[in-house]
């Protein structure tokens, strides 16, 4: 997402949903520590490591400090 969907309140303009999956997109070696712990924060070990989180501020506070590292994308409840 980008700082556009997220918006200054945090909230995604996108979806209604109220889950989304964190996917980690590129390797975390020559990045700083505080990214590799706001990374490892979301449960993301690996490259193409994927994550389902609530839709709160704290989370999207945290994608949006590594959102150079990470993909973002609502699911739906089923």
């Amino acid at each position: 997402m980008t700082k556009k969907e997220i918006g200054k309140t945090g909230k995604s303009h996108k979806s209604a949903s109220n889950l989304i999956k964190v996917k980690l997109v590129r390797s975390l070696i020559g990045h700083p520590a505080y990214q590799r712990e706001v990374v490892k924060g979301l449960g993301l070990r690996k490259v193409n490591s994927e994550m389902i989180h609530k839709d709160c501020p704290e989370i999207r506070g945290m994608i949006y400090k590594v959102q150079h590292l990470v993909k973002v994308e609502a699911v739906d409840k089923k």
